[in-house]
């Protein structure tokens, strides 16, 4: 699951980047309001988790924005505003959640995933041939056994198995899973895609990840 993380503060921003990070959300960070909306409206997130006063455009603009289009993503302000007529100004506008600060770690990944909720509840198992991915425990398993995936693992596994039979491009792996300001290489989803190939084998999976030639990669039934 990917999030937009949009706060000024960046002590704050780091903190909360690591964050995100440990409890394997992917999660790209901005400072302003301006480059929040230009993110979100590439449609690349799950989630976004505001500031209300930033520079250049504040949040409950943002929001307002986003929604105009028509986007149902996510969002949860998060803001040292927290006078009721503030909290009651951005749900009017939108937000489907509301914390101030200081707040608890806890709680905040609480919220992310009470908000989230509605998308996953449903689907938190991926099956494709043999093999399943658990959302909740991010465990890619078969009837043979199973492999707790890493971050980057499980986020790649994921879109695969949420898009079988659809090639997904290296860039497009890039864009969705590393972010817009990776310093990550081309060829690191090489080899993620190796690491998946490797427990797939071991797994005596049913399916692999097929590569075409400079187009990318797709999950496929074995022949």
């Amino acid at each position: 699951m990917r999030i937009l993380l949009a706060e000024d503060e960046r002590s704050l921003s780091r903190a909360l980047v690591a964050i995100f990070q440990k409890n394997n959300y992917s999660v790209d960070a901005v400072y302003n309001g301006e480059d929040a909306l230009v993110y979100l409206q590439s449609g690349n997130y799950d989630v976004a988790v505001l500031d209300i006063m930033m520079p250049k455009m504040d949040g409950i603009t943002v929001l307002k924005k986003i929604r105009a289009t028509g986007s149902q993503l996510p969002v949860l302000m998060l803001t040292a505003k927290t006078e009721v007529d503030d909290k009651v100004l951005g749900l009017d506008s939108g937000a489907n959640d509301y914390l101030g600060k200081p707040f608890d770690t806890k709680e905040l990944l609480a919220r992310i995933r009470s908000i989230t909720r509605s998308q996953t509840v449903a689907d938190t198992k991926l099956r494709m041939g043999n093999i399943t991915l658990d959302r909740a425990t991010y465990e890619l398993s078969s009837p043979t056994g199973s492999f707790r995936l890493a971050n980057k693992e499980f986020q790649m596994m994921e879109f695969l198995m949420s898009n079988p039979h659809h090639v997904i491009s290296a860039e497009r792996f890039m864009e969705k899973i590393w972010g817009y300001d990776t310093e990550a290489e081309l060829n690191v989803v090489w080899v993620y895609i190796s690491y998946l190939r490797k427990k797939l084998t071991a797994l005596g999976a049913d399916i692999q990840i097929k590569a075409s030639r400079n187009v990318g990669y797709s999950l496929e039934e074995t022949l």
